[in-house]
């Protein structure tokens, strides 16, 4: 094919990205073609290849050599219009540049032919010479594009032997650049191009500058020009190449030296163009000065600051006012200056077909992307935009790429769309523009064969989307951009499209560009929200800005994006498993966080179920140490409670939350947070550990349990009754927790039975304070008539298993449930009746609720009782007698006074022995210092009398102590003597009580045995001896109360003297000795 010849694309190949924008449909409408600096010339509508003209500066500065002593015009003239020179000719076509399109973003629409507008710092204002500005016709609406990938896709998808589709895969020219650039040598030759002894000029002069001392502003530049000039020469003079790499590191110094002598002020001369126009230069012969390692990082650093920070055009207007400084016009030299910056910027890039350059800029550009002034971030995005531009127009992508940054610039984009600055939203939307074909392109090139369809389904969701709004509309929504873009962001670019997007959240001077970030967020999330993979690491960066976002919108945009990742299944416990992780309690930020979570109806119940479970898994087996996360999820609860938002799922939930809280209330009694297991990293050195305890965190979440599930009643009478201090101590937790169940049943028995069904598979699960705490709960529920309704498994065979389980308070637990049952439920008597034996083994525990809870229900089964069980109930409770706790032998006398009513005529002759062996006990406490027990004595003493058929003499009622009236306690012990003698040992009873621990029972005791041994056979005492009731009487001698060492002074007289004396005859009276005269 000739030079002149139009090109043709064989039919077989797919189009590259470079052919996305459609020709001009007019062909009497001239393409505008672009040159360096953003100059447009117009092109003829012929197809002949467009060749490069050279720069202007090769016509005047072929023979030049610097001055020693320039004249003052010289230093301005060194500056004139050189940096519009012609980009170095590549393989890209310019006919297939596509034009910089401007339009108004805020303006109508609909017609066929858009009006497209310069923004107010256009290329005409920036620059100081520009040609004449066409204005093609464009189409509103760019879905073709994106068709034509679609197609390119589906060809490729077709036929598997055609390759990926890159830019070199179809050369552009119809010759090769190697043939450009030897061309262009040749000619530049022919022109006059520097020669040998040029050359050597040049490199003398750079050297001199590098070596000298004096360095004013004619220094630099001469140094700047001549390196500029030098690297002309690169292509084709080995002594320039060997110079120039000799010599970098030098020249890298002197150029970082020499901006950081300029002002940052002011701009009052041209050594920041000339160095911005030397880099330029010696990139186009492949002398990559920047960017680099870490030095040449600085030096970048540098050059981007020197010419973003400078004041405001106004500023710099005012200066030169202020400061007229020769015939410098400030205002021409900021726009050639800043736009020798952006070719520089393109110059870069477009010599890295990999963008690793690209993306290295853009971490340079970022902060002043975000900058609060507004001309920094006009002058950062105008040349972001024209770099994309740049890379739009002559896109040569080859692998592998090492554009690591699309998300980040995306976001940055996006979001100065919706910039307050009108030129800073124009320039951001010519960018974006650019960025969206650049990632069409770049995503086909990335693209793996297996996700094919993925991409092309991508395609096909962009192109819905540009065919459903217009591109003014496109670019002044910042959401639909995020909409459009989100389809080709991998996981990884949506982490840094949301960390950016987030970072416009604390922008304070400009609310509209909190509220487009806010957009933009919510946008996206909802979007993609199947296609996150570091979950943790967007929670993450949302916590840490959260202290420096202090407008209350953009902290709940922000904190609306935690609660739409966790009311999403997938990521719940993800999200969850990060909040958890922080020192608690949490701080204002976190504990904000937690209640603002929000979500729709079918996901608030799961949230809270997740973060339930949480807590639950810890209360399954016993361990040494708490776990942290249970500590944590109790004030996540807590949190969660007090911001209310989730308030169906809590009623829902109730059951479970109110019993995995009281749970945990059982496990953090006398617990500190140093005796928690707390993971690695919660903590920095810095931090203290709470002073707060698990405890205080589990009470104050059921509290608040209570109060937003409108349990006031119960919450009152916990508060009343001291039901808290209950809970919180170790041996009356259980208590508690009956407590809050009878509450919970008297006023909300519907809430009451769900806990109660809930709680039946519980029972047997988790840990024993798991499991105490859920029967503590189970057993006050049997009060409710739906607990007739439970299988037999469920309530007596549980029972039964817990009366024989080691511990007792699963004793007591029982117990106590099988006294519900027998008072709340008729027919049950039955089933019980076969506990009754471990039920009298109980009564000699050491635990005195097991034994009263024992006492109770035998009450209840006497009635169900045959004979046998009777006789072995009254021997038990006969052994409880003596027991010294006076509850236990109040209800066991009283409860011998009612199995006695219980005795069948029949059966009497067999229970005669066991009542005469209760007589004593029972007289002897009728001194019993409890009041109640003296009656309760009396009454079955009476019982027993009445079942003997005997009757009591008056002084036994008698309610004076016995020794300030021994008359009447004769009377009574002489009584007693003629009744019981032969029948049982009343003496050895007696004896019993005269160690025992009253005061009261002793002393009656011991004035008893010494009537007794007055009035009992004499014969029978000196038979048995008295030696043994002498050594029980002797020690009380030594008694400390005053009344018990008399009176056992005067009994054991008593006993010594009965002893040893024979029973004296009684005297026969008158009548006897007649019938005895008679008889005889």
């Amino acid at each position: 094919m000739g030079r002149s010849g139009t090109r043709k694309v064989p039919a077989n190949l797919s189009l590259p990205s470079s052919f996305l924008f459609p020709p001009p449909q007019n062909r009497n409408v001239p393409m505008t073609l672009f040159r360096r600096g953003g100059r447009t010339r117009l092109s003829s509508s012929s197809g002949g290849r467009i060749r490069f003209p050279l720069s202007p500066s090769w016509e005047t500065r072929t023979s030049w050599v610097p001055s020693p002593r320039p004249s003052p015009g010289h230093a301005q003239r060194l500056t004139r219009d050189r940096h519009f020179f012609e980009l170095r000719p590549r393989s890209w076509r310019a006919s297939a540049f596509r034009p910089r399109r401007w339009f108004q973003l805020n303006g109508g629409g609909g017609e066929a032919m858009q009006e497209y507008l310069l923004p107010k710092m256009g290329s005409k204002d920036r620059f100081s010479t520009l040609e004449d500005t066409v204005f093609p016709y464009g189409s509103d609406n760019d879905s073709g594009s994106v068709e034509l990938q679609l197609n390119n896709l589906e060809r490729t998808k077709k036929d598997p032997n055609v390759p990926n589709l890159i830019d070199s895969d179809i050369p552009d020219t119809l010759e090769t650049p190697q043939q450009v650039v030897t061309e262009n040598i040749t000619r530049l030759e022919s022109e006059g191009a520097p020669g040998g002894i040029e050359i050597k000029k040049l490199i003398d002069s750079i050297q001199h500058y590098l070596n000298g001392d004096r360095k004013g502003d004619l220094e630099k530049l001469t140094f700047l020009r001549s390196l500029s000039t030098l690297s002309r020469t690169l292509s084709y003079d080995e002594t320039t190449e060997s110079f120039i790499r000799e010599h970098i590191s030098q020249i890298l110094d002197a150029i970082a030296m020499l901006m950081q002598q300029e002002p940052l002020h002011s701009l009052f001369s041209p050594v920041r163009q000339e160095v911005f126009i030397a880099i330029t230069d010696l990139s186009y012969q492949d002398v990559g000065l920047l960017p680099g390692p870490e030095d040449r990082s600085d030096l970048f650093n540098i050059l981007i600051k020197s010419i973003i920070t400078l004041p405001s055009m106004k500023t710099l207007n005012i200066l030169q006012t202020v400061m007229p400084i020769g015939q410098c016009n400030t205002e021409s030299l900021y726009r050639q200056t800043f736009q020798a910056f952006c070719e520089m910027l393109q110059c870069l890039v477009m010599r890295d077909p990999h963008l690793e350059i690209f993306d290295q800029i853009l971490e340079h550009m970022e902060p002043w992307l975000q900058s609060t002034k507004d001309h920094e971030r006009e002058r950062a995005i105008a040349g972001v935009s024209q770099m994309l531009g740049s890379l739009s127009r002559h896109l040569n992508l080859q692998p592998p790429l090492h554009f690591q940054k699309l998300g980040n610039l995306v976001a940055l984009m996006a979001l100065l769309c919706g910039d307050p600055v009108e030129e800073v939203a124009q320039e951001a939307a010519e960018g974006t523009y650019y960025l969206l074909h650049i990632t069409l392109r770049l995503k086909c090139v990335t693209n793996d064969k297996r996700n094919h369809q993925n991409l092309k389904e991508a395609m096909k969701k962009c192109k819905e989307f540009l065919e459903i709004c217009s591109i003014k509309q496109f670019y002044s929504s910042p959401f639909k951009i995020a909409q459009i873009f989100e389809v080709f962001l991998n996981p990884k670019e949506l982490l840094q499209f949301i960390v950016t997007t987030l970072d416009g959240l604390k922008n304070l001077k400009h609310p509209c560009i909190q509220q487009s970030a806010g957009e933009l967020l919510v946008t996206l999330v909802k979007s993609a929200e199947t296609r996150f993979e570091k979950v943790s690491d967007i929670i993450e960066a949302i916590c840490v800005r959260l202290p420096v976002i202090s407008q209350p919108s953009a902290r709940q945009q922000a904190m609306s994006i935690v609660s739409l990742f966790i009311s999403k299944p997938k990521y719940t416990d993800v999200v969850l498993n990060y909040l958890l992780l922080h020192p608690i309690p949490f701080d204002r930020h976190l504990a904000e966080l937690w209640r603002t979570l929000n979500a729709d109806l079918p996901s608030t119940s799961w949230i809270l179920w997740r973060l339930l479970r949480r807590l639950q898994k810890c209360h399954i087996v016993d361990q040494d140490k708490m776990e942290y996360i249970a500590v944590a999820a109790t004030d996540a609860l807590y949190e969660v409670f007090v911001g209310n938002k989730l308030h169906v799922a809590m009623h829902r939930l109730f059951p479970q939350l109110l019993m995995a809280l009281l749970v945990q209330v059982h496990h953090s009694i006398g617990l500190t947070m140093s005796e928690i297991t707390i993971p690695n990293g919660v903590y920095t050195k810095q931090e203290v550990i709470s002073t707060s305890t698990p405890l205080s965190f589990a009470i104050q979440a059921t509290k608040t349990l209570l109060l937003r599930t409108f349990c006031w009643y119960e919450y009152d009478t916990m508060e009343k009754k001291k039901g808290w201090n209950l809970l919180e101590e170790e041996n009356f937790h259980l208590e508690g927790v009956s407590l809050l169940a009878n509450a919970l049943l008297e006023k909300h028995d519907i809430l009451a039975h769900k806990v109660l069904y809930l709680l039946i598979p519980l029972l047997n699960r988790g840990n024993e304070k798991h499991r105490l705490t859920s029967a503590a709960f189970f057993v006050e529920l049997f009060q409710s008539p739906l607990a007739k309704r439970l299988p037999r498994r469920y309530t007596i065979t549980r029972l039964e298993e817990w009366l024989h389980h080691e511990n007792q308070q699963f004793k007591v637990l029982s117990l106590k449930g099988i006294e519900s049952l027998l008072c709340h439920h008729q027919r049950k008597e039955e089933a019980i009746k076969g506990m009754i034996p471990v039920i009298l083994s109980s009564l000699s525990e050491t635990n005195e609720r097991i034994v009263l809870l024992s006492i109770s229900i035998l009450r209840n089964l006497l009635d169900t009782m045959d004979f046998t069980t009777l006789k072995t109930t009254m021997q038990t409770l006969f052994s409880l007698f003596s027991d010294v706790r006076p509850n236990i032998h109040l209800l066991a006398v009283n409860l011998f006074g009612n199995s006695i009513k219980m005795v069948k005529h029949k059966d009497k002759k067999g229970i005669e022995g066991q009542i005469l062996e209760s007589l004593i006990p029972l007289l002897l406490h009728l001194q019993d210092e409890d009041d109640a027990v003296v009656k309760e004595s009396c009454k079955v003493l009476t019982i027993c009398c009445q079942f003997l058929k005997w009757k009591l003499p008056q002084e036994v009622y008698s309610k004076d102590p016995w020794h300030c009236n021994p008359s009447g306690i004769g009377v009574v012990c002489k009584y007693f003597e003629q009744k019981c003698r032969g029948k049982c040992n009343i003496m050895m009873q007696t004896m019993k009580y005269t160690q025992n621990h009253q005061v009261h029972l002793r002393r009656a005791a011991v004035l008893f045995t010494g009537l007794l041994a007055k009035y009992m056979d004499h014969n029978e005492l000196r038979m048995k001896g008295t030696e043994w009731i002498e050594e029980v009487l002797r020690p009380l001698l030594h008694d400390s109360e005053p009344s018990v060492r008399i009176i056992a002074s005067q009994a054991l007289c008593r006993v010594q003297k009965a002893g040893v004396e024979p029973e004296p005859r009684p005297a026969v009276c008158g009548l006897r000795k007649l019938f005895n005269c008679i008889h005889n």
